[in-house]
């Protein structure tokens, strides 16, 4: 039971670019059955990872405040662009928790490694935030970080071109990672939603030996553990019915729906709704 017997039957709001945030919806709804989820993909003006950081604060801005009107109880930005340059930023105009994707999989990481080796990939705009550098170096500052950006990896899942027997996804990972691959990494953190739908792919350029960080799903953890310790759960999970997932977009809800459907395993088609949020 929470807290002190309190309950908070409001959703949790979750926003990212497109695909990529369904990682983490269905990381929540493995970890917190019976809550409720309204998700935001901004699929009218995905990739955020090449714009600059005033048009990325924009986006998110609204995508924060269109959750925020549906009288959410916190807000997890499954945008790893976002978190990496626009956080603190977005999160500024509000009292409800907000949840970020970068610190939890880094920590997971620096935990992880061997070799004091870890690799990171993620959109031009999170790598050179260095975000996930810092935050590495904060738990332990010996640890050597090498990063590589991969913006075609984004609209790969966004076409959904994620079979890991798809010849143009082969191409493309085995294009961005290969020099990676040749720096003796013990473990590589997808710092994108998106890039776990990767992940088999991935695994054939890296090798079975690197551990992949998935950073909608160690985040998740960390997620419910904090809403469960701020008395902010429906209440105890074993006894909740099963929690709505409400699904809303910025642009076609057709192409949406049929690739989240075919990752989630279960037909959305009904539950996409298409929203302005300008």
């Amino acid at each position: 039971m929470c807290k002190d017997n309190v309950m908070d039957n409001r959703p949790i709001g979750i926003f990212d670019t497109g695909l990529g945030g369904l990682t983490m919806v269905k990381a929540l709804c493995g970890l917190l059955p019976g809550e409720d989820i309204i998700y935001l993909g901004d699929t009218g003006r995905v990739p955020y990872g090449s714009r600059s950081k005033e048009t990325i604060i924009k986006y998110a801005g609204q995508n924060a405040a269109f959750l925020h009107g549906l009288d959410i109880k916190a807000l997890v930005v499954a945008c790893n662009t976002v978190c990496s340059v626009a956080f603190d930023e977005v999160k500024k105009p509000y009292s409800i928790p907000f949840y970020e994707v970068v610190k939890t999989p880094a920590k997971v990481a620096a935990q992880s490694t061997k070799n004091n080796k870890i690799g990171v990939i993620g959109t031009k705009a999170t790598i050179n935030s260095r975000a996930y550098e810092l935050a590495i170096h904060s738990c332990s500052p010996e640890i050597s970080v090498f990063s590589v950006p991969c913006p075609l990896f984004v609209p790969l899942v966004e076409e959904g071109w994620t079979d890991p027997d798809d010849e143009a996804a082969k191409l493309i990972v085995k294009r961005y990672l290969e020099g990676l691959a040749k720096e003796n990494i013990d473990t590589l953190i997808l710092g994108c939603t998106h890039y776990p739908l990767l992940t088999e792919t991935i695994k054939k350029v890296m090798g079975e030996s690197v551990r992949l960080v998935d950073s909608a799903a160690e985040t998740a953890g960390f997620i419910a553990s904090d809403l469960k310790e701020k008395a902010l759960l429906k209440g105890d999970a074993d006894s909740q019915p099963k929690g709505s997932v409400q699904y809303y977009v910025t642009d076609c809800t057709k192409s949406f729906a049929a690739h989240a459907s075919n990752f989630l395993k279960s037909d959305i088609s009904n539950l996409v709704k298409k929203i302005t949020v300008e």
